[in-house]
């Protein structure tokens, strides 16, 4: 708890939107898998707390996970759920 009003009013809502990151993740993202039920610290020691090696190039960020990675299936299957391709051209239609 912080002493002032307005730096305990920012911590709840602070709070109260990684909640409901949480909430969505697992509803939308992480739904029928093995995670689905998990308690926020399960996830992120799960799918957040991976040594990678992160390769950035122009167009896209390529992620390296280790040859033993136990949740290898499960973090594909998040990326495509997660990901979102770039919004067709409008079309001109004059």
């Amino acid at each position: 708890s912080c002493t002032s009003f307005l730096a305990n009013c920012m911590r709840l809502l602070l709070h109260s939107a990684a909640y409901i990151l949480h909430q969505q993740l697992r509803t939308q993202a992480l739904r029928h898998t093995a995670l689905s039920q998990a308690q926020p610290s399960t996830v992120i020691s799960k799918l957040f707390k991976i040594a990678v090696q992160v390769r950035q190039y122009k167009n896209k960020i390529v992620l390296h996970l280790p040859s033993a990675c136990p949740v290898k299936h499960l973090l594909r299957t998040l990326t495509e759920r997660l990901y979102l391709s770039r919004p067709a051209a409008t079309l001109n239609s004059s």
